[in-house]
């Protein structure tokens, strides 16, 4: 099924942006793409989204240990007549396996992307980080979309 190729395309887009990242910037230099709106900052973030979290690697573990399993699951079982719940969950597991590599081979995740929304600084977020936000709201929408579907029958 070609959602598990989105995941591994989420993985390796992920990773290579990481390396670059870690191979050609030093730890917290920013580099600004569109000033005031857009920087490449080397950051790590031992914690979950928003810094949350922090150095509670088992937790980390045990949550992707259950997405490992659940998503396939549901793609197996959803996927083949739902493209669009597919596609998100296979946006779901890249995002949870690129991060699980750096937390598994680091102990810390690689973020760079960071953006400015006004005079509010965003927190610094990742390819895979980005993967895991699309694929739950995508989820999100598709879970209100069949209640919709439900409650018409």
């Amino acid at each position: 099924m070609y959602y598990y190729a989105i995941a591994i395309i989420v993985i390796i887009v992920d990773q290579f942006t990481k390396w670059l990242v870690v191979q050609n910037m030093e730890l917290r230099q920013s580099i600004p793409i569109i000033e005031n709106v857009f920087h490449l900052t080397s950051h790590r973030n031992a914690g979950a989204a928003f810094g949350m979290l922090q150095g509670q690697m088992w937790l980390f573990f045990i949550a992707t240990i259950a997405v490992l399993i659940i998503v396939p699951y549901y793609i197996q079982k959803e996927g083949k007549n739902n493209p669009l719940f597919g596609i998100t969950m296979g946006l779901v597991l890249g995002g949870a396996i690129g991060n699980f590599i750096d937390r598994l081979l680091f102990g810390e995740v690689v973020d760079f992307l960071d953006v400015y929304i006004g005079t509010y600084n965003f927190p610094i977020f990742n390819v895979a980080d980005s993967a895991l936000v699309v694929g739950v709201g995508m989820l999100i929408i598709y879970v209100f979309k069949e209640e919709k579907k439900q409650e018409k029958k």
